[in-house]
């Protein structure tokens, strides 16, 4: 006796027609210029949003939140990159997991970026463009904190973790360092005392350099201790406006005087020349060092590299 045939068994029997529909939507979402604008939709500005425009309000009206906001931002942050690779992306976190060496990674680049820093400061201060005036209240260290952690994770996330990443897979490595830099810089342009050269120096410096750290380790602890490192170095132990945002008095009051090009002007000492030189030296060194551990890709698009 005949039967008729259920929804199920006619799609036993047609099983490509059934998933047609899916794996296409998977294919096209797994390009790697839809992933890019995924993540940065879903994950890096909501990150950036987030933990900015709160910081804002509470900066004067809540200053001692200001570090424990900070924590909770950026642990959003980390949520909303974990869900990315997880129901996105559909693949492991290689970037933001706490596996085996991500202290170390951090620890070694919070102490480079201050150190790094630091020489800076004393190569402007030998030409004659700073100097230290005495010592300070130390009252800017939770604000210096929480920008220099909110910073770190939340940029690094959405400039290296998902443009890098995405862009290299567009176009190689020399594609993602090139476009990356370049918009580190013109985000900087938004920034109090920004001008073209200082956007430049910061692509240059900081857009090679973080991108060098992520090429290094394929994750982003050490770009973002790098990043930390830099940013509380220059706040709070130097009192120097990080990228055009002065905050009071840190542990060393300075004072810097000369040219705009030794100083870095309104800006602060990352549109000094001499700061642009060293770190950009320093940068392209670990990018050399990243070409010979063989975490180079090279021009054009390979969809199964990292």
């Amino acid at each position: 006796m005949a039967t008729k045939d259920t929804p199920m068994d006619q799609a036993a029997e047609h099983p490509a027609q059934t998933d047609a529909p899916a794996g296409l939507l998977r294919r096209i979402i797994a390009f790697p210029l839809i992933l890019l604008v995924l993540g940065v939709t879903l994950v890096g500005m909501p990150g950036l949003l987030l933990a900015n425009t709160v910081a804002e309000t509470l900066k004067d009206a809540a200053p001692a939140l200001l570090l424990p906001w900070a924590f909770l931002a950026v642990s959003v942050t980390w949520l909303l990159y974990r869900g990315f690779k997880r129901w996105i992306e559909r693949e492991p976190d290689a970037e933001l997991r706490f596996g085996a060496g991500w202290a170390r990674e951090t620890l070694i680049g919070v102490l480079a970026g201050a150190a790094l820093f630091s020489a800076c400061v004393g190569l402007v201060a030998l030409l004659g463009g700073l100097r230290v005036t005495g010592l300070g209240s130390g009252a800017s260290l939770p604000a210096v904190a929480a920008m220099a952690l909110t910073a770190a994770i939340n940029e690094e996330v959405l400039f290296r973790a998902i443009g890098f990443r995405f862009a290299e897979r567009l176009g190689g490595s020399l594609f993602a360092l090139a476009v990356t830099s370049l918009l580190f810089g013109i985000l900087h342009l938004f920034n109090p005392g920004a001008t073209l050269f200082a956007a430049l120096a910061i692509a240059s410096e900081a857009g090679i350099m973080l991108g060098a750290a992520y090429m290094l380790t394929r994750r982003l602890w050490l770009a973002v201790g790098l990043h930390a490192g830099w940013n509380f170095t220059q706040g709070w132990i130097w009192t120097i406006p990080v990228s055009g945002q002065a905050e009071a008095a840190g542990l060393f009051l300075t004072e810097r005087q000369g040219p705009g090009w030794l100083t870095g002007g309104a800006f602060g000492l990352e549109a000094s020349a001499v700061t642009l030189a060293v770190a950009t030296l320093v940068g392209l060194a670990m990018t050399v060092l990243a070409v010979r551990r063989g975490q180079w890709v090279p021009l054009g698009w390979l969809p199964g590299r990292p």
